[in-house]
């Protein structure tokens, strides 16, 4: 038997999915990003402390994120707009759902890519049109993976991975936010 090397320690998921059935206090995160305006529409975020299991964690560095808006839109252009972020995350939980997916189910991935989409009237947020809805009237995302599976493994690989992925959720069902003015 070939072992498959994706470098997911999927034992370790298991391990911890199955202590947290017993605790689910442990399994409850909360995410942190903290952001500061710099000027015009330019602003820097950092992630580097979050909650979860029971107590306060740190990620091992700081992580630091540009955003702003193109030139096209009178600005500096010194990072993407925060709604292409919104693309970064899916991008990034889906694919890591696949590789983790496939370790599981014995699968050796040699390549994952994919391209993701979304499409976004500005009318809305320019106030231009108020039927217009601010955010993306809708994302695709589209991948190409190559692994020694057959294409019914690879698709199945993909739909455990959107049905897994907390960002696609976060994306696709409503979620309760709050803004509030300390």
């Amino acid at each position: 038997m070939t072992t498959v090397t994706n470098g997911v320690n999927v034992q370790a998921l298991l391990d911890a999915r199955e202590v947290l059935k017993g605790a689910p206090e442990a399994a409850q995160f909360t995410w942190r990003a903290t952001s500061t305006w710099r000027d015009g529409v330019h602003s820097t975020t950092t992630v580097k402390d979050f909650f979860g299991l029971g107590e306060e964690q740190s990620h091992k560095t700081e992580s630091v994120f540009e955003a702003d808006h193109p030139a096209v839109f009178a600005a500096e252009d010194n990072g993407i707009t925060p709604i292409e972020y919104l693309l970064v995350g899916l991008a990034s939980c889906l694919t890591a759902g696949v590789a983790s997916v496939a370790q599981n189910r014995g699968i050796q991935l040699r390549s994952v890519s994919s391209t993701v989409e979304g499409r976004h009237d500005i009318r809305g947020i320019l106030g231009a049109d108020s039927d217009v809805r601010n955010g993306f009237s809708d994302i695709k995302v589209s991948f190409t993976i190559d692994a020694d599976a057959s294409r019914e493994e690879i698709e199945a690989l993909v739909a455990q991975s959107q049905k897994r992925s907390a960002v696609f959720d976060a994306l696709t069902n409503p979620t309760d936010v709050t803004v509030e003015v300390a």
